[in-house]
């Protein structure tokens, strides 16, 4: 994988550091230049909800190979979208009408 960019959506698992065994989204705010062990970056950005909304800034240390990028800063994404209630066929102003 590249280096991310500012607005990518990264999918943080064990396999980019073993601090991650529950995994979390990322958004990139940037990409630092320190020098650090080879295939490894610092990375600030927000933390964020299944549903995509930011709950925490922080900066990470993780091996680049171990991204998953979700979301490139182009806007395009498949990150899990949340879950939506289903919908019953009746309505409760249904339920109160009487046919015939």
């Amino acid at each position: 994988m590249p280096l991310p960019r500012s607005g990518d959506v990264l999918h943080v698992t064990r396999a980019a550091s073993v601090q991650f065994a529950a995994p979390i989204y990322f958004r990139v705010i940037r990409v630092h230049d320190w020098q650090t062990y080879h295939g490894w970056v610092w990375l600030d950005g927000y933390e964020l909800n299944p549903s995509g909304d930011a709950v925490e800034r922080r900066s990470i240390f993780v091996q680049v190979n171990g991204l998953r990028q979700l979301q490139s800063n182009s806007g395009r994404h498949n990150y899990p979208q949340p879950r939506r209630p289903l919908r019953t066929n009746s309505s409760p102003l249904a339920a109160r009408v009487r046919v015939g």
